[in-house]
């Protein structure tokens, strides 16, 4: 018996090894994943485990409550997919399947290995290398993730066609957004699409504000709600801090009337506009002060 013991233990550290040497084998990942056996990826950014947990509370906690706690029975369509981290919350919170596309196969390979090093049924998940408006979607979905995608495109209407054309009903959209209190988008530039954290098509690109999203979701039959920030800490999450990044559910039939909403009032983002001049302005003043020694 002590036998088996010992090659159940070697067999399991050897295993064990050739998980690390896999996860060893990316030059960076974007999400921390626990796959068992003491393994674990090496976030890029330590202050990131924090800010991918805070983001799961402030939006992807209010998405299964809208669904009535469970994913159970729905078809989750993952835009962007990155390693596959919203992907697992949505198997984890009962998704019969997920189908997550991304541009780099750098992601779908650590996707795939993520889902299998946590055993997931592979009948309930595929990756899928392209680029999202061009990839020929056959399927059918209840639910849209579109998280960290919006900021990096140059093409938003066209991005609604696609997440309306999956057939679904509700959209969790999570992006960096402009200031200014009306419907606009403020042009933006990215350098190096070989970037893995950049854009997949264009350098130049479109950034929404809130009441842009609201304008492009009503163009495709969906009401919308901007979620309230549930955040108990702001470490590595500067950007929600300052109001520049938002979470916005939208929902063809669903009722979102239990969701709460942030202040998106005029005066509420034109002092978030203003501070974060204030704060640009005062950074410069400090490297000049500094360059003059």
């Amino acid at each position: 018996m002590s036998g088996e013991n010992g090659e159940r233990r070697a067999g399991a550290e050897s295993s064990a090894q050739e998980l690390q040497r896999r996860v060893d084998s990316f030059p960076v990942w974007h999400y921390m994943f626990e796959l068992g056996g003491g393994v674990r990826t090496p976030i890029y950014r330590a202050d990131y485990v924090n800010r991918h947990e805070q983001r799961r509370r402030t939006f992807f906690e209010p998405l299964v409550a809208a669904c009535g706690g469970s994913l159970q029975g729905r078809r989750v369509l993952d835009l962007g997919s990155n390693a596959g981290y919203w992907s697992l919350c949505a198997i984890d919170a009962g998704a019969d399947f997920v189908l997550g596309i991304d541009g780099r196969q750098m992601h779908i390979d650590q996707a795939e290995l993520v889902f299998e090093a946590k055993g997931v049924d592979r009948a309930r998940y595929r990756f899928e290398l392209g680029n999202v408006f061009e990839h020929d979607l056959h399927e059918q979905f209840d639910i849209v993730l579109c998280l960290g995608l919006m900021y990096h495109i140059a093409k938003p209407v066209e991005l609604f066609e696609v997440m309306s054309g999956s057939g679904a009903d509700l959209l969790l959209i999570d992006t960096t957004v402009s200031l200014v209190p009306w419907s606009l988008f403020r042009v933006a530039h990215e350098q190096g699409l070989e970037n893995p954290r950049n854009a997949v098509d264009y350098e130049f690109l479109l950034i929404p504000t809130r009441h842009a999203i609201f304008d492009l979701a009503r163009q495709f039959g969906y009401e919308t709600v901007s979620l309230a920030q549930d955040i108990s800490d702001f470490t590595g999450m500067g950007d929600y801090r300052s109001k520049q990044r938002a979470a916005f559910i939208c929902s063809r039939s669903t009722p979102l009337d239990g969701l709460a909403r942030e202040r998106m009032d005029p005066l509420t983002l034109l002092r978030a506009y203003a501070e974060k001049r204030l704060r640009r302005e005062w950074r410069r003043a400090r490297e000049l002060v500094s360059a003059r020694g």
